[in-house]
């Protein structure tokens, strides 16, 4: 069946830096992560592609970084999970209205990750997410109406460039 690989092979725009601790996981675990993060390594590699239709224009978002010397403000920017995203191969879904992958375009993941586009997101109109004029704060509405459907919820990531997600530790 094709309908247990929603998120693998859809990859966010950027990658995600992780950090484990020593003696975290027992060797088993550590081996199945390990063989799990090189099985996403390879899905990168064959590409998921980036739709056309739709533009990826990331909100901006100021944050501020703080120290015992005084704080300091960073333009950062927010990305919407890709799992809300539109994913298509020339305007006609890959996802079907069964909730499974469209055996069309997606016998398995190379392949639907190659052949499908995953368009970039409207974020104001489709999801109701906007900034502020100032970039301060970040506006999320958890039901919105749009031009082709209804959404319900978003789930965002504060990006660290154009390449990565911003981790946060707290102390």
């Amino acid at each position: 069946s094709t309908k247990g690989f929603a998120i693998p092979f859809v990859l966010a725009p950027a990658r995600v830096r992780r950090e484990f601790g020593p003696n975290v996981m027992s060797a088993s675990v550590s081996t199945l992560l390990q063989l799990a993060l090189l099985g996403f390594q390879m899905l990168e590699a064959a590409g998921q592609q980036a739709g056309t239709l739709q533009p990826e224009v990331h909100p901006e978002l100021w944050l501020q970084e703080c120290t015992g010397s005084g704080c300091e403000k960073h333009k950062n920017c927010i990305v919407l999970d890709a799992n809300w995203r539109w994913v298509n191969k020339g305007g006609q879904n890959c996802y079907t209205d069964q909730d499974t992958w469209d055996p069309t375009f997606c016998s398995d993941l190379a392949a639907c990750a190659s052949t499908c586009d995953v368009e970039g997101a409207d974020y104001a109109s489709t999801y109701g997410v906007t900034a502020d004029s100032s970039n301060n704060d970040v506006s999320l509405k958890f039901v919105t109406k749009g031009a082709y459907s209804t959404n319900y919820g978003s789930r965002l990531y504060v990006m660290d460039g154009e390449e990565t997600y911003n981790m946060f530790k707290l102390n």
